[in-house]
């Protein structure tokens, strides 16, 4: 029954009923259940979207499907941030024909052969440069990422700042915000997505397109 009570939330806009229906579902293992249904109304609301991203992330099976694939874990959280902004803006895409954890593992893999092909990319990029111009390269890559987080809202920009910036343990930040860990892993997930959307438009832009 718990799916078909966060079936009829959705339906009826309820999210603060269908946030509490879907935790129930993690622990009735109607989880795969609870995603597509998310899924399915999606496309239709933002705030969904942002419910299903907030599952997903939350669950954890991003980070797993990139890390099957990546050793290095800041390559593991950028290939799951990356996964997580391409369910968003795919999210219409989904027919239902397979789970939505199936669907998500084809996703990671694009993003992974795209993170290796980036990196690839740089490598031989700065492998012509002189110390200068790496040294440029790098202060540019700084301060467009920090360009970016000052563009975030502050409930997303603060969290982001503390974390990845201040490199502060998750539970310091939860106590210094007055927020719950959950909380706060959910909004620093979120403000690296941000970034991420921001400086690929930013990179969009700078190539003419």
């Amino acid at each position: 029954m718990t799916a078909a009570e966060l079936g009829r939330a959705l339906q009826n806009g309820d999210l603060t009923g269908a946030r509490r229906m879907l935790d129930v579902t993690r622990a009735d293992g109607q989880y795969d259940d609870a995603l597509e249904l998310l899924a399915q109304h999606a496309p239709h609301s933002p705030a969904v979207t942002e419910l299903l991203i907030e599952a997903l992330d939350a669950s954890g099976v991003v980070h797993r499907f990139a890390g099957a694939a990546l050793l290095d874990k800041a390559a593991v959280d950028d290939v799951a941030q990356d996964s997580l902004i391409s369910v968003a803006e795919s999210i219409s895409s989904y027919d239902g024909r397979s789970k939505v954890t199936t669907w998500l593992h084809s996703i990671v893999r694009r993003r992974v052969v795209d993170h290796l092909r980036r990196a690839r990319e740089v490598t031989e990029l700065t492998e012509d440069l002189g110390p200068a111009e790496r040294m440029s390269s790098a202060i540019a890559t700084r301060t467009a990422v920090r360009q970016a987080l000052a563009e975030l809202p502050e409930v997303y920009r603060i969290p982001v700042t503390l974390r990845d910036i201040n490199q502060a343990p998750y539970t310091e930040i939860a106590e210094q915000l007055g927020r719950p860990v959950g909380t706060v892993k959910s909004q620093v997930s979120r403000g690296r997505a941000m970034v991420a959307a921001r400086l690929g438009e930013q990179d969009g832009r700078d190539t003419g397109g």
